[in-house]
């Protein structure tokens, strides 16, 4: 079969005193659906999942999942949505990025990938040359940044960029560097004003086990207002939040949540230029709002 996969700033004071009461600023609404008017502009549907933690091992399990039995589930739900593509945030492999973990990942993934476009991001879990062993090629456009794998996907009314916070496999904390962080100012700077959505692993919190360098990313997309949302895992937990008007979207986990109170799934997005619907699809843990809808505005 063919491959289808196609010092320093003070980050803690910075994120108190920026984020503030981080989820407080949110404004979002629940709605059954679109209103009649937003029907009329354009939209692109996507899929959004997080730390699907694929193991080597089938029978692999924590806390009572298995997250090769999880994936699946996903994968026949979105493929039933029929959406334009998907997006993977990262920790695609069970812990330490062996090159088996990729391959039952593709396996798992092929049926997905015959239908609508998959791209990955990398997380602290993941061994970027094992993951390209498997995956020669990949979808979108592959930006040329040593040692980081960031792609580009164009799909109006929308741009999404795939970032890469990967740091060193296996260990938790994530940065995305000075290289990736100088790319990432100059695309916006001289891309047009196409509304854009960042996707990355790392949770952007004031912890050493979140994206370190999040302050700097923050001073990068903050005076960029085409910049709407951020969307990302990590934290094996959902919600919405926001800073200084980009939505910051944290996504479940597919293999297993941490907490109880968290469910397991993925995320179907309508997007426009204007804001965005989410609906959860929950498939375990806590399935309290599973079908639930989150309706988010962009910034202008």
């Amino acid at each position: 079969m063919a491959d289808m996969f196609y010092m320093p700033m003070n980050r803690r004071k910075f994120i108190q005193t920026s984020l503030g009461a981080l989820g407080a600023a949110v404004t979002i609404g629940v709605t059954d659906g679109l209103l009649a008017e937003e029907n009329k502009k354009p939209v692109t549907r996507w899929a959004f999942l997080a730390d699907t933690h694929i193991p080597a091992d089938v029978n692999n399990n924590f806390r009572g999942f298995y997250p090769y039995r999880n994936l699946p589930k996903v994968t026949s739900g979105i493929i039933s949505a029929a959406p334009d593509g998907a997006v993977v945030t990262g920790d695609l492999a069970r812990l330490a990025g062996k090159l088996d973990d990729y391959t039952n990942l593709k396996k798992l993934l092929e049926p997905l990938a015959e239908k609508s476009p998959v791209f990955m991001a990398l997380g602290n879990h993941d061994d970027r040359r094992n993951f390209y062993k498997v995956f020669k090629t990949t979808p979108g456009e592959k930006q040329a940044i040593k040692n980081k794998h960031v792609i580009v996907i164009n799909k109006p009314p929308i741009r999404m960029i795939i970032l890469d916070s990967l740091l060193f496999v296996n260990k938790v904390p994530g940065l995305l560097g000075k290289t990736q962080r100088d790319w990432l100012a100059d695309y916006l700077k001289n891309s047009d004003n196409t509304p854009t959505i960042l996707c990355v692993h790392h949770t952007l919190g004031d912890t050493d086990d979140c994206l370190l360098d999040v302050p700097r990313l923050f001073k990068i997309i903050g005076p960029v207002p085409k910049v709407k949302a951020v969307v990302y895992g990590h934290s094996h937990a959902y919600s919405f939040s926001q800073w200084k008007g980009i939505q910051l979207i944290n996504l479940p986990a597919v293999a297993y949540n941490f907490r109880d109170t968290e469910p397991l799934g993925w995320v179907e997005a309508e997007l426009t230029a204007q804001g965005g619907k989410f609906k959860l699809h929950a498939i375990a843990g806590n399935k309290e709002k599973d079908q639930s809808v989150i309706k988010l505005k962009w910034r202008t």
